[in-house]
C-alpha cells in the first residue's frame, strides 16, 4: 500500500472560533476550505495536511504533535500570537516537549530534538 498524504484531524465544536485560533497558533491562514464552516486545511509539509473539521461529537479529544527544529522559539512566537504555551520540559533521551491545550480542549505538543530512530 503506498501512502501518498498524511491529514491529521483535530475536531471542535466551535469551528469559527477554532478556525481563528488555529491561525494564530500556526501564524497564517489555512491554504485550503474545501467545506465552508465544515473543513479547513494547512499544509505543514510536503505531504503532511492539518485538517480542521467540525465534530461536536469527538470535540476536543485530539492529540496533535509537531516536531520542530528549534522548539525555544516556538513558545516565543506563539506569545507573539497570543497564546500560552506550557513550558518546555524534558522527556527521555534529549526530547523536549511544550504543550498547548486549543479552546476545545485538544492537546498540541510541539516535540524539540526528535529523531526518527532512537
Amino acid at each position: 500500500m503506498t501512502i501518498n498524504h498524511l491529514l491529521a484531524v483535530v475536531p471542535v465544536a466551535d469551528f469559527e472560533a477554532a478556525h481563528r485560533w488555529y491561525e494564530r497558533l500556526l501564524g497564517r491562514r489555512a491554504d485550503n476550505a474545501p467545506m465552508a464552516g465544515l473543513l479547513v486545511e494547512w499544509r505543514m509539509t510536503d505531504n503532511g495536511w492539518l485538517q480542521l473539521t467540525h465534530d461536536e461529537t469527538r470535540a476536543g479529544t485530539g492529540l496533535l504533535n509537531f516536531a520542530v527544529d528549534d522548539l525555544p522559539a516556538h513558545p516565543a512566537e506563539l506569545h507573539g500570537h497570543g497564546l500560552e504555551p506550557g513550558e518546555i520540559v524534558q522527556a527521555n533521551k534529549g526530547v523536549q516537549l511544550s504543550t498547548i491545550v486549543d479552546p476545545e480542549g485538544n492537546t498540541i505538543t510541539f516535540i524539540g530534538h526528535f529523531r526518527e530512530v532512537y
